[in-house]
């Protein structure tokens, strides 16, 4: 079980590196948290970023904690509905997309800003979707 979370862990980070507008860190934080002694133990030497503290937990699975397990968990349900969120917007928003966003440049949350800025003007399932999934201009 530990192996099938960790590689579905991964393609979904992979994901959200893609499209990171959405990415919340509190879910990194709170793996990293709960898995602060294997991280010490196992990964100290491992330099964070790109998935790399994934890859040594995974060569270490065997040895995780609970706590750490069942945050990798969390993490990974937490995840998936995210992405869930983006596929039921990109497929209710498919047109609009099109009509408001077709130039603009994908990556750190433009293509979602581009939406958000056309509220008003897409479609009633496009705007639903972006209700549903919580979609909504965040101040820096």
């Amino acid at each position: 079980m530990k192996r099938n979370v960790l590689v579905t862990m991964a393609a979904v980070l992979l994901l959200l590196s893609v499209s990171g507008a959405w990415a919340q860190q509190e879910i990194v934080d709170d793996m990293t948290t709960a898995c602060a002694t294997e991280i010490e133990t196992y990964c100290s030497q491992v330099t964070p970023g790109e998935g790399r503290l994934l890859a040594c937990a995974y060569a270490h699975e065997d040895k995780l904690s609970g706590e750490c397990s069942w945050a990798i968990y969390q993490g990974v349900a937490e995840l998936e509905a995210f992405v869930d969120a983006v596929v039921e917007v990109a497929t209710a928003c498919e047109d609009d997309l099109m009509t408001f966003c077709a130039d603009v440049e994908m990556g750190e949350g433009q293509v979602a800003t581009c939406l958000l800025e056309h509220k008003a003007e897409v479609t009633e399932d496009c705007s639903a979707a972006m209700d549903d999934a919580g979609l909504e201009m965040v101040d820096d």
